[in-house]
């Protein structure tokens, strides 16, 4: 199986060809904003770079969010316009999803910061069970985080800096999503039950205008 993978939905664009769970290929930019125009070129040298065409590839995983609001829809985009070109399926996978390590046993929670300005502090968060996701991905205020891992004790997984001001005393293991991960996760699942949609995990900022009385 050859998953090609694409996460536009933190501060880069990222891709990432998996063939058989081993990597071929990846490249990584740094950027925050114009990851539309630079997707379809570095695409086609990371293609270039594997040997492989766009036929080649057996499926396309994309990061779906919680993150950048425009990164997300450009990801989310281009994977399916590639999907549809091709008829490889495509798959969404989250942000939290495609942070958590391989191989992660038991109860895990993957926490990356959303909101950083106090005092409204949030972070986006995923329960998992053994590598698997035991609920969806949502928005949290720190508090209601700290509380949650107090309830029910989980492996943390996530922002170091973030979370160790939150969590001083406890053992957190540095994660981040990346697109071979969101590959490698794609590798397992059904492409019918993970239809590559946005995940946003909080309603837009933007309010619709109000009529005039």
């Amino acid at each position: 199986m050859i998953v090609l993978g694409i996460h536009t939905a933190g501060p880069a664009c990222d891709l990432a060809i998996l063939c058989d769970g081993k990597i071929l290929a990846e490249r990584s930019e740094s950027m925050t904003r114009g990851q539309d125009a630079k997707l379809p070129g570095l695409t086609k040298d990371l293609l270039a770079e594997a040997e492989l065409s766009f036929s080649d590839i057996t499926r396309f995983a994309v990061v779906t969010g919680p993150g950048s609001f425009t990164g997300i829809r450009v990801g989310v985009a281009f994977a399916r316009g590639l999907s549809l070109a091709t008829g490889a399926p495509c798959l969404g996978i989250t942000s939290l999803e495609a942070a958590l390590p391989a191989g992660q046993q038991g109860s895990a929670i993957v926490a990356l910061q959303a909101q950083k300005r106090p005092p409204d502090i949030t972070f986006w968060t995923q329960t998992f069970r053994s590598g698997m996701a035991t609920g969806p991905a949502t928005e949290l205020r720190s508090e209601a985080l700290v509380q949650l891992i107090s309830d029910r004790p989980h492996i943390l997984f996530g922002d170091q800096d973030g979370l160790s001001a939150q969590f001083p005393d406890a053992i957190i293991h540095a994660a981040h999503p990346t697109a071979a991960r969101a590959a490698a996760v794609a590798c397992d699942l059904d492409p019918e039950l993970r239809p590559a949609r946005p995940t946003y995990a909080r309603a837009p900022d933007a309010a619709l205008p109000q009529p005039k009385l």
